[in-house]
């Protein structure tokens, strides 16, 4: 019988833990969601981070934490299209064999994206493909040869996964190259709208293949694989798409007002209240890339009567604070709530294993007043 007050105990205890753990599981999967996330990522193979991620979100993290909400962060200005977030998503296709290849033919590969990852608000505004290679050239054949890279759209594909006989693919790209860069670069953007707007995503075919300059002559079967073993060093493709939470913007917009710098004040009244969020700390740590943590501070203090400007109080939270003066058990104090709060930029995995840079509003307190 003495056991059982701390089996009761350890009951209760229990139930409370489970309690406290379905709500924070609760408060977790709705800010996944207006993250625009549908579970917490869990990166199976992650892929390294494309430099020019790195690149954008090291600037955005250099600027002043004073000025991070004066600029325009519905605007990518690395690529000068509207925007506040950016995806590189990897390639998903496969290479295509098909015996004897024609035209010379060195490479021939199916690229597909999945476009799924973009949320129904979002507006499409840039999609650049990169063709990446090992070497930063590729010196011409001394017979004339140049390499020849085409871009189709994939048309309808049949049940063994090649091109039907029915409709040719379209030629997006056609471009000769005496020597082939590391990086590749291609404007898809009027491809990638027509996708999730008209027609379906089918994906793309790559070829690679080696041509005769003017004079040269024919490369014999053991030539051509010569010639082609120089694009060996083919890595992969990948396609950034840049896009805009149209909702977000007009939300920051209303909110954006020039900086406020508000006194000192005494410590038991309404102010901010230093708080660091370690990402490890609440297990999200395998999926966010960067930041590690970041100051996201919080709002603590008194509300007292007479209110003053300082702490930003409204016509009616001064009204408020005179009533409860008058009548303490009926009407609460106002609360210290944050009245002005700024972005930050997190670089992460999202639920398709793609490399996401993205502009989050209303992440840091900057100002807390009485309301």
């Amino acid at each position: 019988m003495g056991l059982l007050p701390s089996f009761r105990a350890c009951l209760a205890w229990a139930l409370l833990g489970l309690v406290l753990g379905t709500e924070l599981s609760l408060q977790e999967s709705l800010l996944l969601k207006s993250l625009g996330l549908s579970t917490k990522p869990s990166p199976k193979t992650p892929v390294p981070v494309p430099s020019v991620l790195w690149r954008i979100f090291q600037k955005r993290k250099m600027l002043p934490s004073t000025n991070k909400d004066l600029g325009d962060a519905c605007r990518v200005e690395e690529f000068n299209v509207p925007g506040n977030i950016i995806r590189v998503l990897t390639d998903q296709g496969h290479f295509i064999h098909n015996g004897q290849p024609p035209r010379l033919l060195c490479l021939q590969k199916r690229l597909y994206f999945n476009l799924s990852a973009l949320e129904e608000g979002e507006r499409l505004t840039m999609a650049q493909l990169e063709i990446k290679f090992s070497h930063n050239s590729y010196h011409p054949s001394s017979r004339g040869q140049v390499f020849e890279l085409r871009l189709y759209q994939a048309p309808q594909m049949s049940l063994r996964g090649m091109p039907s006989q029915g409709r040719a693919p379209k030629l997006l790209v056609e471009r000769s190259f005496a020597q082939l860069r590391k990086s590749l670069l291609f404007n898809l953007s009027g491809v990638a709208k027509d996708w999730r707007t008209y027609s379906r995503n089918l994906g793309l075919i790559l070829e690679i293949s080696v041509s005769g300059g003017e004079g040269a002559s024919a490369p014999t079967s053991r030539g051509l694989r010569s010639l082609c073993a120089s694009i060996d060093s083919f890595l992969d493709t990948s396609l950034l798409v840049v896009t805009l939470s149209q909702q977000q913007c007009e939300a920051s917009r209303r909110r954006r007002r020039s900086v406020h710098h508000p006194p000192v004040v005494p410590s038991n009244l309404c102010k901010p209240r230093r708080l660091y969020i370690s990402f490890s700390e609440v297990g999200w740590e395998n999926w966010i890339i960067a930041p590690q943590g970041y100051m996201a501070n919080y709002c603590l203090g008194e509300c007292p009567f007479p209110l003053t400007a300082e702490l930003n109080s409204t016509n009616h939270a001064i009204l408020q604070t005179m009533v409860h003066s008058l009548d303490p058990q009926g009407t609460p104090q106002p609360c210290c709530v944050p009245v002005r709060l700024s972005p930050i930029s997190i670089l992460y995995y999202d639920n398709s294993d793609n490399v996401v840079l993205r502009h989050y509003e209303d992440m840091v307190v900057d100002e807390c007043g009485c309301r």
